[in-house]
């Protein structure tokens, strides 16, 4: 049985919200797209939203609007997508990578100080000891957060801007002393979601940047668009004007009703499609839990003081297994089974070696990632399709 790594979860209600806009006339940014952001800023606990064409767009106009400028740094965990570092280095900034902890894949907040601390010695890459490190910007691997908490205190500490890497992280919290917080129910400056094809809901390609702060908001919409002092909806709709005024140098990020049309639906199935990926990392669990036992495999978790957004499934074999995790991606795909790697850390890509970067800069991650592979996972997942995949891996290890 050929399981793909993903399959996405549409239904009739997206279809005919998609065909409703298309016979509507208005295609671009509109009243779904409006309709979009509120519902979404609800669902989430935050105060406003903006929705933008990804969630690179997302941090990039979060950057923008806090004031990232070249010559600054911001401290990004290495164990993230190709983006998150990407945005830091549009504005001409520097991106200082930080190792992960080893159970989250999380930034780590000591290796954090410590490269503070190289850099005012004077011994980070080329860096000047007086470079200013002005924000932060934490991921959620896979869905698990990290404590915001701890992460908002060690900003405060050092006086710096957050930016939250919630790309798989919806819909997904923590718990603390003050009780459960959602990824974006105030968990930072900006926190930035992603509705890409694999996500826990999608609009096909499609972000957002949620945040407390009014100005913020304004900023980041101004920005999406141009720089532009209204959007087309509020020019062409009845009673709007014509003029605009071009007041910052902006992007083309914005969403359209299109793609909303497809969010709106998912939103509201959005816990449903947790759930449903939730019991397939139970099965999954099930179903590999003697390798666990047996130190062959190391599986996934779900704390008491977390809610997961499962959006990935990742297992890392043992340091000394028999086989390497490229040889059982080679296995599983011949078995027709699809798989993913998340991801090859940044400090290991050409780009940031070139800059100085070494594996030693990050030693947790340059060893993790070698050993992780993410396993298909989504809502529709069929029982007879994890456990073909499961023996499949079995088959690849054992």
């Amino acid at each position: 049985m050929a399981v793909p790594y993903y399959r996405p979860d549409l239904r009739a209600e997206e279809i005919e919200e998609v065909c409703e806009t298309l016979r509507s006339g208005w295609l671009t940014t509109g009243p779904r797209v409006a309709r979009f952001e509120r519902e979404f800023a609800a669902a989430v606990g935050a105060e406003t939203a903006v929705a933008l064409n990804s969630a690179t767009a997302a941090m990039h106009v979060a950057t923008a609007a806090l004031g990232l400028r070249r010559g600054d740094a911001v401290l990004v965990p290495t164990m993230t997508f190709a983006a998150t570092a990407e945005v830091v280095l549009y504005a001409g900034a520097t991106p200082i990578l930080v190792d992960c902890d080893e159970r989250t894949l999380g930034i780590d907040l000591d290796d954090a100080r410590a490269k503070i601390e190289r850099l005012r010695e004077g011994a980070l890459l080329d860096l000047e000891p007086d470079t200013s490190v002005v924000g932060v910007m934490p991921v959620h691997v896979g869905g698990l957060m990290i404590d915001m908490t701890e992460l908002r205190e060690f900003a405060a500490e050092l006086d710096l801007w957050t930016i939250e890497d919630a790309a798989h992280a919806f819909p997904a919290s923590y718990r603390d002393a003050k009780g459960w917080h959602t990824a974006g129910q105030n968990t930072a400056s900006v926190s930035c979601f992603s509705f890409y094809a694999n996500k826990t809901i999608t609009t096909g390609e499609g972000g957002m940047a949620v945040t407390s702060r009014r100005d913020l908001a304004d900023r980041m919409r101004c920005l999406s668009l141009h720089g532009l002092s209204s959007d087309a909806w509020g020019r062409y709709r009845s009673g709007g004007s014509w003029d605009y005024r071009i007041v910052a140098a902006g992007f083309k990020y914005n969403l359209t009703d299109v793609a909303a049309a497809i969010g709106i639906h998912q939103l509201a199935r959005a816990e449903e499609m947790r759930e449903a990926r939730r019991e397939v990392a139970r099965r999954y669990d099930e179903l590999l839990i003697d390798l666990a036992r047996t130190g062959q495999l190391e599986l996934p978790s779900e704390p008491a003081d977390r809610r997961h957004a499962w959006h990935l499934y990742q297992v890392r074999l043992a340091p000394d297994a028999a086989v390497d995790r490229d040889d059982v991606i080679r296995r599983l795909g011949a078995a027709e089974i699809g798989t993913s790697v998340h991801w090859r850390p940044l400090h290991l890509h050409p780009l940031y070696e070139e800059a100085g970067w070494t594996p030693d800069d990050c030693p947790v991650a340059s060893e993790v990632w070698e050993r992780t592979l993410s396993l298909p996972i989504f809502p529709t997942m069929r029982d007879a399709e994890v456990r073909e995949v499961a023996a499949a891996l079995r088959a690849a290890i054992v």
